[in-house]
């Protein structure tokens, strides 16, 4: 830019703009001319400003975060995805070394520069509310989770779970968006180019994309071809000459002309392997099985033989929804009478059952109304009793939590309480007294997604979820990097109950609870895509003879067994595969 003064109609000397050619058209970009004067420079100043930041010379984002540690593998790979890559990457990571923080950190850097307004992020159902929180609470990004087709045009910043997003009459709405962000969580359930998951991600309208997957294979080198065309196509040639040339003819798991394939790869993927110094403290399992008093009996397995009774009635008599209520109430029963007993007094008005069914559901609302012992809550009390440690208490259901809340601060504890419907300020008080003062930080699902609360080691699972996500979650609050302790899980449960079944699954068979965060869900993907494994759950339970029950019990074990092993096998094919992509991870 050149000033020189210049005479003007006004007794006042001017200054005479004039800017340099490559200045032009970041001023063109603000709708400004040089005839606009002192605006005009002001703008210039700006865009030489910007210009110096433009090359991603240095991380903007890292004053504006919020708890986030500051490790260098993450910070090496937001470097590369936005220099590099262009914003458009696989985050290959191995599981637990923070893919959903480089993800925030590369989508904060380029809201920063004002590269990206409109972001969507497409996640499990299970993890939306963790993104959610994450983001929030550690990024200053306030995305909501997706609750009608509207918000696809009126919220910038969208959560979504894929099964929804990819659906009517999301599909076309979502598709219609114009985003300039778009992540993909668990992105290997985009491995089928013909499968509507992919299809729906690639008609998105987007600048930008990071897939995040621990494992970009798992079956065949076809699912590597697939997310890499979403990102970048042509990387890896047309898909004929793909097989022809990075496939070995005799199996298409085994890659050919590997060297070739990783430079190919190295432009598009960053992957970090955990170090000596990401190696996470022990976890140590503790289980507390009770057996539930004659009252508590009585009313489970009444709850229990009303369900399976109704679940058993010919399907179409009872419709979706209350289907759905049975589920929910077998759930409910599992944690405590009082979070039953509300949904016994809806169902017993419920025109969806027949007149001797809500005559059964009415007398069982008695029985919950009545019910004055808790097995359960004698064993938490004691396990409290017994140590000095802050304890994070879980529970799935508010009445539960807010029944546990008055026992345990009438026996003199103090208790911080969290679950979703707090407001905001609430929630970070409750944070704050755990952190500050209180022992106990009892919450529902909701409690600490996001938030750092690894100054706890110690967690209760009052109730176990069916969904073992949700479980694994919980545990992830406090075992997760930044942790310097030894944690400890405790779990309660009751004999001949639903949860013993998920403690026989999940404990025994497979041992989830000594898993590294975030490895379950890939145990789960490869056991059956057509049902949840609550739906599998709830159709063994609902079973009449308990011998069918059994039978079925040990038939789902064998089939968790054999997907945990081919995770493992998945997961030493993916680390010969991407192996020397990968860079170690260090504190």
């Amino acid at each position: 830019m050149a000033a020189t003064p210049e005479a003007t109609p006004s007794t006042e000397t001017a200054l005479a703009l004039a800017f340099a050619e490559g200045d032009r058209a970041v001023l063109a970009s603000f709708g400004i001319g040089e005839g606009d004067g002192a605006r005009a420079w002001r703008l210039n100043v700006m865009a030489h400003r910007l210009s110096l930041v433009h090359g991603f010379d240095r991380l903007l984002a890292w004053p504006s975060l919020r708890g986030v540690n500051r490790y260098e593998h993450q910070e090496r790979a937001a470097f590369r995805v936005l220099r590099e890559m262009r914003g458009r990457a696989i985050l290959a990571d191995e599981v637990g070394l923070g893919k959903t923080i480089e993800a925030g950190l590369i989508l904060k850097e380029l809201s920063i520069r004002g590269l990206v307004r409109r972001a969507l992020v497409l996640a499990p159902p299970a993890l939306t509310g963790q993104w959610r929180e994450e983001m929030d609470q550690k990024f200053r990004l306030p995305f909501d989770v997706l609750r009608s087709s509207r918000d696809w045009v009126e919220k910038p910043l969208l959560i979504a779970s894929l099964d929804t997003a990819k659906r009517v009459p999301h599909r076309e709405t979502a598709q219609a968006s114009l985003w300039d962000l778009v992540i993909v969580d668990e992105a290997h359930r985009l491995k089928n180019r013909a499968s509507l998951n992919w299809r729906f991600v690639a008609g998105l309208r987007k600048k930008y994309m990071l897939l995040l997957t621990a494992i970009p294979v798992q079956n065949n080198l076809d699912e590597l071809f697939a997310l890499v065309s979403l990102l970048k196509p042509g990387q890896l040639h047309t898909y004929d000459t793909f097989l022809e040339r990075y496939v070995a003819s005799s199996d298409r798991r085994v890659p050919a002309r590997v060297t070739e394939l990783r430079g190919r790869l190295r432009d598009i993927m960053v992957r970090s392997r955990r170090g000596v110094a990401f190696t996470l403290p022990a976890r140590r399992v503790h289980s507390l099985a009770v057996t539930l008093s004659p009252a508590e009996r009585a009313l489970y397995d009444g709850v229990t033989q009303f369900v399976r009774d109704a679940y058993a009635s010919p399907r179409g008599r009872l419709p979706l929804t209350a289907r759905l209520t049975l589920i929910v109430l077998q759930r409910e029963i599992g944690s405590s009478s009082f979070a039953a007993a509300q949904t016994l007094a809806k169902m017993s008005e419920s025109a969806a059952f027949i007149p001797e069914e809500r005559e059964r559901l009415a007398a069982l609302r008695e029985q919950a109304l009545a019910a004055r012992d808790s097995v359960k809550a004698d064993h938490l009390r004691r396990f409290l009793e017994s140590t000095e440690e802050k304890v994070l208490v879980f529970t799935q259901y508010v009445r539960t939590l807010e029944r546990l809340m008055r026992g345990l601060e009438d026996l003199g504890f103090t208790v911080a309480a969290y679950h979703g419907a707090l407001s905001q300020s609430a929630k970070d008080e409750a944070v704050r007294r755990f952190r500050d003062g209180s022992r106990i930080f009892l919450s529902t699902e909701a409690g600490g997604e996001g938030r750092n609360l690894q100054f706890a080691r110690t967690i209760v699972n009052y109730d176990l979820p069916w969904n073992p996500l949700r479980i694994e979650q919980r545990i992830g609050r406090v075992h997760r990097l930044g942790q310097e302790r030894e944690v400890h899980v405790v779990n309660i449960w009751a004999r001949d109950t639903v949860e013993e079944f998920l403690i026989e699954l999940l404990d025994r068979k497979i041992h989830m609870f000594e898993l590294v965060v975030g490895e379950l869900d890939l145990i789960l993907g490869n056991l059956d895509e057509r049902r949840t494994f609550e739906e599998i759950l709830m159709d063994i339970w609902t079973l009449g003879q308990a011998e069918d029950r059994r039978v079925a019990l040990e038939r789902l074990g064998d089939a968790l067994i054999a997907a945990k092993s081919r995770y493992e096998g998945v997961k030493v094919r993916n680390d010969d595969l991407f192996g020397p992509l990968a860079e170690e991870a260090t504190a």
